[in-house]
This record gives structure tokens, sequence and C-alpha cells, in this order.
């Protein structure tokens, strides 16, 4: 497979696995220090190793505490031909990532901030010799995900530590098969849905109220895209409550007192990973002592922030671009092994940002297109800031409108996306909702007469600092 073309691509329901990596990671280490040494013992000795450090050079400054770099694979060819049936995994496995995440365990061992990277990232590789064709390539443009495609896991370690400047200690590699077997053997995982969640392309069905999801139930509910307007991004905050669930699971469900039921666990995650040499039992046991008394609140979930989600590169297509700025100040606090999430208020609960009207969908995942639909001047480029400035991903360039005698301002939008539509209408109210069958998933807003501000909004979640962070406490059931 080469970068960049159709052999580094998934189907766009593909599962994202770099999120429930993490969750099977924290599960080993957090028991290894109950359970000691007659457990862990011989666990190690099916994972498979890889060289992902071999031959790298000027390497960013170690930090403080320890950084994993979690890259998930497809691996539905281990799944049986009816799971597959039962839980719409049609289609080839493209033996490539799916998503790739840092995990960075805080130097006293207090706290895990696990960190997204997604796979369609603009990325710039070093030079390297293909894997698949031995032809040597210089520098260049590519997605994240074809980084292994082109050069295996030395290629993406060089790639992200080039991206973040944070040095990778450990890598991990592990398929979903795991993944589901995995939470079999915790005997199922408690979900919590405020809303019906329906998904016809990964059959996912559930009714407001708690859930025990089985492995394949779980597989399910982590794929889906198509439940709500928000898509890849509301997927992924259905991942971080999942994780922390699972976390919740394995910490206060009598796992980690459970030598039998933790082995159990363990060797089926470990069954599926591939790993650099240095990770091992001796390993996880030092972490999982060190971090007897970890819990879901001691975990943080975010992702990079975006500057632009469709950053088209010739001959590579569109591409996920960083906001620079912000992505540097969070890989910085990282590296200083700093908390992500908001610093906590008087009382011990986590700070909050001004008022504002709650919404669905967090403004920082909606974008909009402004358009004048009046003859006041330049009234398309205050509302493009007023938007902005209460976190909408505006394009940052208005336009006027087809009519410019609108008096009552008005958002169209794609019924795909009416979650989405609502969000933005609630930010301008008085305004018109209007259906566009096919728009997309930027919304349109035509600035009527009547436009006098934009009220200020939040996601129903407000638990989200300056990079949309949650802790694990925070997401899972009962909170």
């Amino acid at each position: 497979m080469t970068g960049g073309g159709p052999a580094v691509r998934r189907r766009a329901d593909g599962p994202r696995w770099g999120v429930r990596i993490a969750a099977g990671l924290a599960v080993l280490v957090l028991g290894s220090g109950a359970v000691g040494h007659a457990v862990m013992t011989g666990l190690d000795t099916g994972i498979e190793r890889v060289d992902p450090f071999k031959d790298m050079k000027n390497r960013p400054q170690a930090g403080h505490g320890v950084n994993f770099l979690l890259v998930g694979t497809d691996g539905r060819e281990k799944i049986s031909s009816e799971e597959k049936r039962e839980y719409r995994l049609g289609g080839a496995p493209c033996h490539c990532t799916d998503t790739i995440m840092l995990v960075h365990i805080s130097a006293d061992k207090e706290r895990a901030s696990v960190i997204s990277l997604p796979r369609d990232s603009y990325a710039e590789v070093p030079a390297h010799q293909d894997l698949v064709t031995g032809k040597t390539h210089k520098a260049h443009p590519l997605k994240l995900n074809a980084a292994y495609a082109e050069g295996g896991p030395n290629l993406t370690v060089r790639t992200v530590e080039n991206m973040t400047r944070v040095k990778i200690d450990h890598y991990l590699e592990v398929d979903f098969t795991s993944f589901m077997k995995t939470v079999d053997a915790l005997g199922g995982v408690d979900i919590c849905t405020a809303k019906t969640m329906r998904d016809p392309n990964t059959g996912l069905d559930l009714l407001p109220g708690t859930h025990r999801l089985s492995g394949g139930q779980a597989l399910q509910y982590v794929r889906s895209r198509h439940v709500d307007g928000a898509s890849d991004l509301g997927r992924m905050q259905r991942q971080q409550r999942f994780v922390a669930a699972l976390i919740h699971e394995s910490t206060s469900g009598g796992v980690l007192l459970n030598p039998v039921k933790f082995k159990q666990v363990s060797s089926t995650l470990l069954g599926s990973v591939r790993a650099d040499k240095d990770f091992g039992s001796e390993q996880m046991l030092a972490l999982g002592q060190a971090m007897r008394d970890f819990t879901p609140s001691s975990s943080e979930f975010a992702s990079v922030p975006i500057g632009n989600p469709s950053f088209r590169v010739k001959g590579i297509g569109s591409t996920v671009k960083w906001d620079e700025p912000k992505a540097a100040k969070l890989f910085q606090a990282l590296r200083d092994d700093r908390p992500l999430a908001p610093a906590a208020a008087p009382g011990g609960r986590p700070a909050r940002p001004q008022p504002a009207v709650p919404v669905d969908v967090a403004p920082q995942q909606v974008r909009v297109q402004v358009e004048n639909g009046t003859r006041i001047d330049g009234l398309g480029g205050r509302v493009d800031a007023a938007l902005r400035a209460t976190g909408f991903d505006t394009t940052r360039a208005p336009g006027n409108a087809a009519s410019r005698d609108v008096k009552r301002t008005v958002i169209t939008y794609d019924p795909r996306w009416d979650r989405t539509a609502r969000t933005v209408s609630t930010a301008l109210p008085g305004s018109e909702l209007r259906a566009v069958a096919g728009q997309g998933r930027t919304v349109v807003v035509i600035a009527g007469a009547d436009y006098r501000k934009v009220v200020a909004v939040r996601a129903e979640d407000p638990y989200q600092g300056e990079f949309g962070v949650v802790t694990g406490d925070q997401v899972v059931c009962g909170q």
C-alpha cells in the first residue's frame, strides 16, 4: 500500500481503535499492582514484538512521565462470518491504522491523558524506505494513517514525534478482535443513553436508559457515526464515554482483586498486541503498583484542536489540518506533565465556562458559512466574527446572499445535521431553520435585517476546557 491512495482508505463507518486501546491498556496496567508477580508472570510471552525506534535520530527531548503511542488496526479477518453479519462488519480488512492516539501517564502515576490524533490529519513524513515497494521516498506530505502503510511502526512514530515534539517511550498496536473479547471477558460494560440511538450502518439500536453491552454491541456503539448530526466528532464523544465506562467497570467490578479474572482479561487483550521490546510484564507491574488508586476521574480525554477539517492537498485529497498554535499549546502541556482538564474550582468541581445556553452539539464542532442577506455593509463580517467568538468554526470568508432583502435571518442545513443546525439557531434566536437536502455538513447563515446579536452557547457536557477535555468520572453512568 502507498500513502494517500485508496489502499489506506477505510469505509466511512469503520471502527476507531485508538480510544478503545487506551481502555485496554488501562485495564492491564491498573490491575497489575493489585495481583502481583504470580499472575503477571508469562502474560507478555504472547506479545508480538516490533522495533519502532530503530535507527531514530534527532528525537524530541524527553519530558516528565511516560508516553505511549497507541495504534489501532482492523483485524476483521479474525472475526467469524456470523459475527460479521450480526455486527455489520462487511468489507475486506485494510491492514492499516484507523486511529492513532497518545497516552501520557503522569510522573506521579496519578493521571492518564489520552489525546486523539485524527487518522486523516495532514502530516509531513521524513525520508524513508517504503515497506511494500522498497522505494526510497523523500520527505513528503500525506495523511497521518498513510505513514503506517508506507513505513510501518517506525515511520509512524517518527511522524508523530515530528508533529507533536513529544518523545514516545512505548509503542502498542492492537486489532479490534481483542476489543470485543476483552469486553466479554469483563462481563460487559454499562452505557447510559439520554436519547434513542439507532444506526442502520452498524445495527446499533438503543432506547434511552442504561444498557449492559456485550463485546459485539460495544463495537456497534463505538463504531456508529449516523446516530446524530455530529458524525465523527459525535462518535469520538461516545468513544470517550465508553472508555470511561470500561475503566469504571475494571476498577469497581472486582477484576483487579481477582487474579483469575484479571489474568483472563489481560491475556485476552495481550493476545492481539504488538509492542516494542521494552514493554513487558516488569514494566506493567511497576506501573500498576504505582497506580493502585487509579480511578475513572484519573483519566482525561481530548482531541487535537482542528483548524481546517477539509484542507485539500494535491494528490492526497481532503485532510484534517490542525490548529497549529492551539495544538502546540496542548502538546506543551503534555511535555510539561500538566493536566489538560479545566482546573478545579472551589469545592472541587471543574471550572466551568461563562454562562451560556446549553446545546446538543458543541459550537467548536459546527462549520458555518455566513452570507449577508441585506444591504447593510459589513453585516456578514460582524456575524461571522460573533459566531466565531462563541466557538463556531466559521469559514472566515463571509459573502453576499443571492437576495439582499432578507428580513428574517435564515439558517439552511442538511437534514442529516439537524442537531448541528439547532445549535446554530440557538445562537441566533428568532432565526428560521430551512432544510436543504444534500447541502453537506456546513451550515449556512443568511443574515437578515432582524439580526441583533449572537447568544453564547455551550455543549450540554460542561466539562470542556480549552482542548475539549472530559474526565472519566464525568461521563460514566450516574454522572
